[in-house]
Parts: C-alpha cells; sequence; structure tokens
C-alpha cells in the first residue's frame, strides 16, 4: 500500500515539523477529498495560498490570525503551529528552516518562480543567517522527462549563466531541465550549504504522486512545514 505521507530526510531542529502528502492521502485542492484526512495530522489549518508562480512571499502569523489566503508562491512563519503550505504536482517544494528552530520557510518552485527568485525570496524573509539555514527539496518532475522550450531556457540564463548546466538538450529546439540542480545553484550562491532531498520524479511515480504534465489532472499534493 502506498504510504499517505513522505517525511523529508534532513537534520532539521526538533521544534521543525513537516510533511509530503502522497496521491494516496488524496487531492488536497479547496474542496479536494484529502483536506479533512490531512488536518489530523497537523496542529491547525494550514495557511494555504492562492499560488500564482511568483515571488511573493507572506507572512504566514498575519495570514493565520486573520483567517486569509494570501497571493503567494512562498510563506514564512515564526509561531508555533502556524502551518506554512504549498500545493504540489510537478512543482518543486523547497523546505527552509534555521538550526536554531526559530523560523521555517516554504516556497513553491516551478520553472517561473524558480526563475524569477522565488527561493531567494523566501530566505530574505526568513531573516536568518544563510548559513544557519538548512534546505530540503521536495518531490517535482524529474530531468530525464521535463522537456522545456528554449524561451525557459533564456529566462534562466537571463538572471545566472551558470543555469545552462541544468539543461540538456532534447528534441530539435526543447530542453530537458533539472530542476533540483538550480535549486542546488541558487542556495549556494545564497550561502546555504545544507541541501537534502531532490532526486524524485513525480511524473514517473505514479504510485506515489500526482503528475500535471503525466496526466493533465488538476489534483494536487500538499508540502507543509511548521514549527512545534
Amino acid at each position: 500500500m502506498t504510504r499517505t505521507t513522505l517525511r523529508p530526510d534532513w537534520p532539521a531542529p526538533p521544534r521543525v515539523r513537516a510533511v509530503i502528502t502522497t496521491c494516496a492521502l488524496g487531492d488536497m485542492r479547496s474542496g479536494g477529498d484529502g483536506r479533512e484526512r490531512l488536518r489530523a495530522l497537523l496542529p491547525d489549518e494550514p495557511v494555504w495560498l492562492r499560488q500564482v508562480h511568483g515571488i511573493a512571499v507572506a507572512d504566514a502569523d498575519a495570514a493565520r490570525r486573520a483567517g486569509a489566503e494570501p497571493e503567494a508562491d512562498a510563506a514564512v512563519a515564526r509561531s508555533a503551529g502556524t502551518v506554512c503550505a504549498a500545493l504540489i504536482a510537478d512543482c518543486m517544494p523547497v523546505l527552509l528552516a534555521d538550526e536554531a528552530g526559530c523560523v521555517v520557510a516554504i516556497a513553491h518552485a516551478g520553472w517561473r518562480g524558480l526563475a524569477a527568485g522565488v527561493v531567494e525570496a523566501a530566505l530574505a524573509a526568513m531573516r536568518a543567517p544563510p548559513e544557519a539555514v538548512i534546505a530540503w527539496l521536495g518531490p517535482a518532475i524529474g530531468a530525464r522527462v521535463y522537456e522545456v522550450g528554449a524561451e525557459v531556457r533564456e529566462a534562466f540564463l537571463a538572471r545566472d549563466a551558470a543555469a545552462a548546466s541544468a539543461f540538456t538538450p532534447g528534441r530539435p529546439g526543447r530542453w530537458l531541465l533539472d530542476l533540483y540542480a538550480v535549486a542546488r545553484q541558487r542556495l549556494a550562491r545564497c550561502a546555504v550549504r545544507r541541501v537534502y532531498g531532490g532526486g524524485y520524479c513525480t511524473y514517473a511515480d505514479s504510485e506515489r504522486f500526482f503528475s500535471y504534465r503525466r496526466d493533465r489532472t488538476s489534483a494536487r499534493m500538499a508540502a507543509l512545514i511548521w514549527l512545534s
């Protein structure tokens, strides 16, 4: 039987809790069949985001107090019990925590957000020394199957020429993109040295993960992080 959740394998402080749902727990969209089952695993209702593939970072503590669903693709929390959440189904969730267990953040990093700097924005919002931050890269579409157009490659190279190493030639005019490689480059450039996770492929692993590109479905999984 497919496990309903994944737990990051990273040396996070004891206060830092995180979970990633699999397709076995159900669809995590609003009105989906999985949110009620997920709620039993959490200290409070997650702060869900209206994701737009941008770089805005929500103050999840303030959104929790207001009962709001902010338009953002990243969130940061410092209060116990505030659950930062991102919906995923090929886009990469990047979980962040400081080694003191005082602040956590999440970034929803599809190619647009990753190219524009959503990971860097989430790090900046944490206001923690980057050398004291650890990161975990969650399930995303893998480099062997994530084919993109030349305009995607150009968008990354316009920001950082080193991103060229994350692209492999595919069919004529197409490229295979390694989201994990770009995320590691960006984190290293920000002086975050302890990076874990990666190596998943939502497209290839149909037993555990929804994949928009594989199924053309709108069903979503959730990645969540909070302080206990």
